[in-house]
C-alpha cells in the first residue's frame, strides 16, 4: 500500500504561499495625471512607456503624442513606435506594424510645451 503523505500540517505554508502570489499579483495604483501636469516631461513619458507611435506638431509649439495599446486578439499587447510585437521592423506610421489602427485601441496622449513639459493628458482606458 502507498503512504498518503500527511496534507495538514502543510496547510498553513500553502495558504501563506497562495496570499503571497495573490499580493504578487495585485495591479499597480493608477497613474494620477493631473499630479504631473506643469513637471512631467517628454523624456520621463519615453523612459516609462517607450517611443510614441504618434507626433502632431501644434501650432502655438506644443507637441501631441499618443501612446497605443493594442486591445486586439490577434496583435495584443502594447505597441510603440515602428516595431510591431514580433520584434518586426516597421515604417513608423504613427500606429507601427500589424493590422493597423483598431476601434478597440486604448491609448495615452500627452500634450508637452515647447520645453517638453507636459501640460494636458487624455486616455480612453
Amino acid at each position: 500500500m502507498i503512504a498518503k503523505p500527511c496534507i495538514k500540517p502543510l496547510l498553513p505554508l500553502i495558504v501563506c504561499l497562495a496570499i503571497g502570489f495573490i499580493a504578487g499579483c495585485a495591479t499597480t495604483s493608477p497613474i494620477d495625471w493631473n499630479s504631473r501636469v506643469g513637471h512631467y516631461t517628454y523624456a520621463e513619458a519615453v523612459q516609462e512607456f517607450g517611443p510614441p507611435n504618434r507626433q502632431i506638431q501644434l501650432s502655438n509649439g506644443s507637441s501631441e503624442y499618443r501612446w497605443i495599446a493594442r486591445t486586439s486578439p490577434v496583435n495584443p499587447g502594447f505597441h510603440a513606435g515602428g516595431m510591431d510585437n514580433n520584434g518586426m521592423n516597421g515604417v513608423n506610421n504613427g500606429f507601427g506594424m500589424g493590422n493597423g489602427p483598431g476601434i478597440n485601441d486604448r491609448y495615452l496622449q500627452l500634450t508637452f510645451d515647447s520645453h517638453g513639459v507636459l501640460t494636458a493628458w487624455s486616455k480612453n482606458y
